[in-house]
Order: structure tokens, then C-alpha cells, then sequence
């Protein structure tokens, strides 16, 4: 999730009027003999008959132009309740290091109840649009615009910094299922849950186009780049997102995903249509959560191909919501995961050894769709922590149970969150009681660290003589890449960002060509003040990474890792008809192929497709489609410090007895064991040739019909394949089918070989042998082979 510690603070989010004028774009529109299809990102999805100026956002290799000096994105969120007026410090935008980020996310607006995006009622004390700082320096308002707040001075400093983009992000954790009004009373409005998907479960198209509308007019009148949607969560894993809004989205959990994705079709589509008017291309990102839990109940994320880049929620990987004491936002796994190890990852065989609660495994899961510069990885600028922690190594794998959990956060079992002087940052449950969680400012926790009490504690309830109890010794874990603070008589454990984490982590961004880092939030970051002798806000981290982005090479703006065909066929694939829920285990689509070519498909035409490291290499079918392993970049026994490569390469065939009609569709029942994204880099061999997808969307790819214009080349990815060349039935035959095999599951539509004959399943089926069960049995004889 992005953090729950802004759930109470967004209570100081004030409202916002719709008068205003477009601002420019930060990049100069391009001629009209510009290629835009050249600038156009790998795997971007391209609205039909709308010419996007691509290239005014995009080079010529599909790469976003941020200026010589940022090779690769530093996104910032900026929050609007962080104002200075509660007497506690202001973050506001005068404090940006604008020199050193490349976008800047603000947060938040919200659906509001007649399914809009707002920010609230205009006013003075609107925060967006009509609040002031009267002699802060820096803060004083551009008079050229008609509004105030931090539009206004997001808009000022633009003109200065005119390569920083800006977003307006929708949601978050406090806001995704309602919103707060004017006087900080909870609105209970549905927010996305119901302006996307109707009581029954279908998809509320009206409320989508309603939502889509006012968001493209309300980033042009406010002069922003784009939006950012931050939806926590559209997943069927129940009583996922703020337990405030369980009883509106469990009611629609079937629907969710379908959703979600036709609001990002939509909000993509209608950003086109104003491109195309506006001569600038308007971006489209989401918040992604990180979590294999929720992930398993997002499907293959199917919204991908409509978003410019995705910002993985690499955070909250562990906190007081249950009691395995952990790291907030580990980068890599090292096998001792305690909350893994209870549910048995890494003993059961299926999972590999996958750990999946890292930054790195999520890159990995939506690399499998988009290339590595279409992902940015979340880095937290806040900690989270533990008291009374017992066991583990100072703290780190250890334990700390309770049962009672803060009011208004359901009914599971709750970590002991540290509190008081470790808890900053908190919120306040719904009994406006203080949430447990360890949550602070990076500047606090470096100042615990040094012994230091700043003299900002009675900005937070605590006294000026307020003294620390024991010592928080720094901790780091290079296998975890993993900070954390460790108090021994407080049994205290606090997980940190710091120099020596978030180097490392630049670092991992530049060596595997990641488009770059999503920062939640900059008021988090640190610096040191001599003058008083402690930390405070400030920018050193959002620093360092930004020296070691300024002169990285260009991202990785290719999705796939080797040459594919030039030449692609119009044949649609689609993984869909998931179980809900914690149903889907293992993960159980249905693949469907549909041949939208005018050309008959021949029996034992081969596809084959990757998909990410994040699923373990053991991906099979039930459908006699013959699934078999054609590559995995990932060897290991497990993901101990990282996986080692992208990609399994999977191939299946069309059984020879089956051949695919043009408009035809054929369904595969497929099984794997871990989440990942939508498989892509698709290729398809028939006549000893072999064509890309159309539906794959990459760039450079020509739509033809079979046989027409240049030949194109075999599949490269990997050369001939004798695994998968048909062989000797052992059954004494010549079925180039798989054999049967008793101790083999097969679903509906799976074809063997047996006895010379090929056989086909009509339901599900294990050691049944064909030829025994008679003509009403499982097995349908379809003849010699």
C-alpha cells in the first residue's frame, strides 16, 4: 500500500475550485512530420485512429525525455496536508529539490459522489488551490494564475524547472473507498469501488467515463502532465485495502479486476483524444502493489499495456499488521523470511524457493510484461517497527504478538507496534486512539539513532525534556539490503532507509536498465542542520540517487531480451476465467487463442511466449497442449540475493489433430505457482516460419497476412527445440501426443497418446487409462495416429 500513515494526515486536505488555464507542456511539440510511432514505448497500447504526439514526451527509441542529466525517473510524492498550519513542519513546494527529480506526484485527489475527481470545495483554506504562506520564503504565489495552494506553486517553480513533469495521483489508502470533506468528516462515497464496477459486479461504464472526463479536465485547467491512479486494491483476495471500506469491496470482488481494467482503457483512450488535440502527450500511471498475496488477486495485471510506466509499492512488505518482524522494504530475499517460512514457501516444491516479499521479486513480476524502463521501484522515505520484539537477530526475523488490533482494523491478528516517541508519524484509529505501527520521518529515525531529541518533538505531543530510553543501534543486512534500528532494553526494532540502502538500490536500477525509483514521500528524506545540532527534512537520499542516475546509461526500452520476428500476426491471446480469491491456488487461468487471421492455423503449430522469473519455471497446461520449459534465465534453487534473469520461455502446440480456423478461439487450461504479469514476447510457428503477435504491441512489428511480403525468420530466442519435436509413442505407437500417464492430471480438452491412438479428455481426469472407460467414460477415442 502506499503508507497507511497518511490516512489520519489526509484529514488536512481541504478542497479546490476548477477555474484555471493550461499551462504549457514541458517538452516542445513536435513537427507534424514527426514519427510518432517511433517514440511510441514498447508494449504501449496505441488508441485506434488517434495520432498520440508520442515523440513530445519520447525519443526515437520509446525513452522519456527528463534532460541530460536524469537517465532514469526520480518520482516524488508531494502531499497537500503537510502544510506548516498544524504547527508541525510544512513540506511544501519551495522544499522540492526540483533539481534533482524528474516528477513529481501530488497527493491526493479523490473520486468524489458523483464519481469526479476533486480535491474539495474552493476556499482559503484549501491546501490546492486557496491556501497561503505569507512570509515564507519561497511560498509567495504566482499572479499570473488564477488559483493559489500548492497548484500555484507547483506551476511557479515549473517555469524554472520546466523537465520536471507533475501528476495528480487519485486515492490512496485513505481515499480509494471515500473521501474526506471540508471539515475532515469521512465520506463514505465508494470512491473507485463504485464508481467503477456496479453493485452486481459489472463494469459501471457511465461512472468510468464520468471519472475519466473531469480527470482530463481537470490536469489541463491545473497544468499537469498526467494522472497517477493509486487504487488500494482492485484484487479478489478478500478484505484486501482500509478495512473502512471491507463491506463496499468484498460486495464486488468478482468484478474488480474486469474493471479496473476498463477504467484504464478508458482513462488511456480519452489521454490520447487530448494528446492529439493538445499536441503533448498526457501520461498514465498507477501505484502497483508489490505484494504476491495481493497480486495473486489482480490476475496477470492486464492494465499494463495502457500505463507509460507502473510504480511498484515495493514497501510495507512487513509491519504491525501481524507479528513476523521484518524489513519494510527488503530489495532482495535471503531464505529466513519468517512470515514465508510459516506458510511453508520455502518447503513446498511448487513455489521453488521463491521469496517473494522484495523489491526485487516485484520487479520481476511485471517485468514479465513491460521492459525494465516501463517499471520504477518504490523506495519508503518512513519506517515501520515493532516493540516488545522476542527472538530473531537484534529483532530482524523475530516475533512480536498481540491480539488486539487498533479499532476500525479488523479482525486479524495484529503485530505490537512501537508507539509514542517510535511512532512519529502515526495515525489514529477509529477510535481516535494512536495506530501502532513505528511509522516516522527518516530525519527522526537518524536522530534516534545519534541519541538526538529534536526540538520538533512538541510539535508532536511530547514534552521539550522528553528523554530516550536505551540506545537504537543501526543494523544492516547486505543480503536483505536491509537497514533497521535495534533498541535492546526497549526490544525496539525500526526499519530504515539510509545512504548505504538507497545507493545499493540506485545502483540495482542502473545495472538492470529500471526506468528508475518512486519515492513515498519526500518529507521523509533528511538532512542535517548544524546549526541546531539534529536532523531534519531534508534531501539527502532523493541526493544520492540522483548522482548516481545523472550519467547511468539510457534504460532498457525493450520488453524482450533477444530479437523477435519483424513480421506479426493479428492472433489474440488472453488469460482470463481465474478462480477468485484464495481459490486461485495454484493459479488457474484459462489461456484462450483466438485467429483473426485469414489463414487456417495447422495442427502442431507451435506457441511460445515468456513469462516472468517471478513464477517459478514448473508453468504446465491440462489440456494436451504439450507446456514445456524452452528456457528459464533463473536456474537456482531458490531467489537467495536476487533472481538471476528475467524470463521462462514456455512453448506449447496446437495437438496435430487440431487445427484453428480463421475466427476461431481455442482454450487451454493452464497452471503456475507464483504471480505474474500478462506473458508476452509472443511468437508463433507454422511452415517453418514464425510471426510475432499483433497483440503483443511491440514496437517495430509490421501486421501481416501468412505468406505475404519477406519471410520472416524462425523464432531466435532460442533455435530449434528437440524437446519438443514429436517423438515415439512408448506405447508402442507413433502419436507425436504426449503419452499417457497414470500418474498424470489432465483437464477437459487434454490429448494423449495411447495404443496408437490419440485420446482426448472430456473432464478432468487422473489414472483413468484410455480405451478402459467406454463410451460414456472420460476418454474420447479420436482415432489411429
Amino acid at each position: 500500500m502506499l503508507s497507511p500513515t497518511r490516512a489520519g494526515a489526509t484529514l488536512l486536505a481541504a478542497g479546490a475550485a476548477v477555474a484555471g488555464l493550461l499551462l504549457g507542456s514541458l517538452s516542445a511539440t513536435p513537427s507534424a512530420a514527426a514519427d510518432q510511432e517511433s517514440c511510441r514505448p514498447d508494449g504501449l497500447y496505441e488508441t485506434p485512429g488517434v495520432p498520440v504526439p508520442y515523440c513530445s514526451v519520447y525519443d526515437s527509441d520509446g525513452r522519456e525525455k527528463m534532460g541530460a542529466d536524469h537517465q532514469r525517473r526520480v518520482i516524488g510524492y508531494f502531499t497537500n496536508w503537510r502544510t506548516g498550519k498544524d504547527g508541525r513542519p510544512a513540506c511544501l513546494a519551495s522544499d522540492i529539490p526540483w533539481d534533482k527529480v524528474t516528477h513529481l506526484n501530488y497527493a491526493f485527489a479523490h473520486v468524489d459522489g458523483n464519481n469526479k475527481i476533486s480535491v474539495g470545495a474552493d476556499g482559503p483554506d484549501n491546501a490546492s488551490t486557496g491556501m497561503t504562506w505569507p512570509g515564507v520564503a519561497g511560498a509567495e504565489m504566482d499572479p499570473d494564475l488564477p488559483y493559489k495552494g500548492h497548484f500555484n506553486l507547483l506551476n511557479k517553480f515549473k517555469k524554472k524547472y520546466p523537465n520536471v513533469k507533475t501528476m495528480v495521483s487519485v486515492g490512496g489508502w485513505a481515499e480509494t473507498g471515500g473521501y474526506f470533506d471540508d471539515s475532515g468528516r469521512r465520506i463514505d462515497s465508494g470512491g473507485f469501488y463504485s464508481m467503477a464496477t456496479n453493485a452486481d459486479g459489472s463494469v459501471n461504464q457511465a461512472g468510468i467515463d464520468t471519472f475519466a472526463d473531469s480527470t482530463v479536465a481537470f490536469i489541463k485547467k491545473y497544468g499537469f502532465n498526467g494522472v497517477d491512479i493509486d487504487y488500494e486494491y482492485p484484487t479478489t483476495m478478500k478484505d484486501a485495502g482500509n478495512p473502512l471500506n471491507r463491506t463496499l469491496s468484498n460486495a464486488r470482488r468478482a468484478g474488480l479486476v474486469k474493471s479496473y481494467g476498463a477504467l484504464m482503457k478508458t482513462l488511456r483512450e480519452k489521454l490520447d483524444r487530448a494528446s492529439a488535440a493538445d499536441g503533448r502527450h498526457y501520461l498514465l500511471s498507477v501505484a502497483a502493489p508489490s505484494s504476491g498475496y495481493l497480486l495473486r488477486g489482480m490476475e496477470t495485471f492486464q492494465v499494463q499495456k495502457y500505463l507509460d510506466y507502473v510504480n511498484i509499492m515495493s514497501y510495507d512488505l512487513h509491519g504491525a499488521w501481524n507479528e513476523y518482524v521484518g524489513p519494510n522494504a527488503a530489495l532482495f530475499d535471503d531464505g529466513k523470511d519468517a512470515e514465508l517460512a510459516q506458510a511453508g514457501v520455502y518447503s513446498t516444491a511448487q513455489y521453488g524457493g521463491t521469496g517473494y516479499l522484495n523489491t526485487d521479486w516485484a520487479y520481476h513480476c511485471f517485468r514479465g510484461s513491460m521492459p525494465a524502463g516501463r517499471i520504477n521501484i518504490g523506495l519508503p522515505y518512513y519506517t515501520r517497527g515493532f516493540k516488545n520484539v522476542q527472538g530473531g537477530t537484534d529483532g530482524l526475523w523475530g516475533k512480536a504478538a498481540t491480539t488486539t488490533c487498533p479499532a476500525g482494523a479488523g479482525p486479524t491478528r495484529c503485530g505490537d507496534g512501537a508507539v509514542g516517541i517510535d511512532n512519529l508519524w502515526h495515525d489514529e484509529d477509529t477510535n481516535s486512539q494512536e495506530a501502532p505501527a513505528g511509522s516516522n520521518p527518516m530525519w527522526h529515525a537518524k536522530n534516534l539513532e545519534k541519541g538526538i531529541v529534536g526540538d520538533y518533538v512538541t510539535d508532536y505531543g511530547f514534552t521539550a525534556d522528553t528523554e530516550l530510553t536505551g540506545t537504537y543501534v543501526r543494523k544492516y543486512d547486505s543480503t536483505l539490503v536491509a537497514p533497521w534500528l535495534w533498541n535492546a532494553e526497549k526490544k525496539v526494532f525500526l526499519s530504515t532507509e539510509d545512504e548505504q540502502s538507497v545507493s545499493a538500490k540506485a545502483d540495482y536500477v542502473v545495472d538492470r536498465g529500471i526506468g528508475g525509483t518512486m519515492i513515498w514521500e519526500l518529507a521523509g528524506d533528511y538532512g542535517w542542520n548544524a546549526a541546531k545540532g539534529q536532523y531534519e527534512q531534508g534531501s539527502t537520499l532523493t541526493t544520492a540517487m540522483y548522482n548516481r542516475f545523472k550519467s547511468a546509461t539510457p534504460y532498457g526500452a525493450k520488453r524482450s531480451t533477444v530479437d523477435l520476428p519483424s513480421q506479426a500476426l493479428d492472433i489474440d491471446v488472453s488469460f482470463d476465467q481465474f478462480p477468485l480469491g484464495d481459490s486461485n491456488y495454484p493459479i488457474s487461468p484459462k489461456l484462450k487463442i483466438t485467429n483473426n487471421t485469414k489463414t487456417t492455423l495447422p495442427g502442431g503449430t507451435e506457441f511460445r511466449f515468456d513469462h516472468s522469473t517471478s513464477a517459478p519455471a514448473n508453468a504446465k497446461d491440462l489440456s494436451g497442449f504439450n507446456t514445456t520449459l524452452v528456457r528459464s534465465d533463473h536456474t537456482s534453487a531458490n531467489n537467495i540475493g536476487g533472481l538471476k534473469g528475467d524470463y521462462n520461455r514456455v512453448s506449447l502446440k496446437l495437438p496435430a489433430w487440431q487445427a484453428l480456423a480463421p475466427g476461431a478461439s481455442v482454450q487451454v487450461d493452464f497452471v503456475y505457482y507464483l504471480p505474474t504479469s500478462t506473458p508476452s514476447n509472443w511468437t508463433v510457428t507454422f511452415d517453418g516460419k514464425s510471426y510475432a503477435l499483433a497483440a503483443d504491441l511491440a514496437r517495430g512489428t509490421t501486421v501481416v497476412e501468412p505468406g505475404t511480403g519477406t519471410s520472416p525468420s524462425p523464432d531466435p530466442s532460442t533455435g530449434p527445440d528437440p524437446s519438443t519435436s514429436p517423438g515415439p509413442d512408448p506405447t508402442g505407437g507413433s502419436c507425436s501426443a504426449a503419452a499417457w500417464s497414470a500418474t498424470a492430471e489432465y483437464g477437459a480438452g487434454a490429448t494423449v497418446g495411447y495404443g496408437s491412438h490419440w485420446w482426448k479428455a472430456k473432464w478432468w481426469t487422473k489414472g483413468e487409462t484410455p480405451g478402459t472407460t467406454g463410451d460414456w467414460g472420460v476418454w474420447q477415442d479420436l482415432g489411429a495416429c
